[in-house]
């Protein structure tokens, strides 16, 4: 029996510029909040705030 994959691909969107500058995956079944991280934004060259968004599978 094969397992059922629950991880997620999902995008970080800048909230300043709106940009997808980085990917990741999570557990969808373990964490249903939606993830917000402070991550460098390469176009306005800070630290910007970055919140999930969904990919194209």
């Amino acid at each position: 029996m094969a397992k059922s994959n629950s991880r997620i691909k999902v995008g970080l969107k800048c909230s300043e510029s709106g940009d997808i500058n980085y990917t990741t995956t999570k557990n969808s079944k373990t964490k249903t909040e939606k993830i917000e991280a402070k991550k460098y934004c390469p176009r306005l060259r800070k630290h910007t705030v970055h919140k999930e968004v969904k990919l194209k599978s």
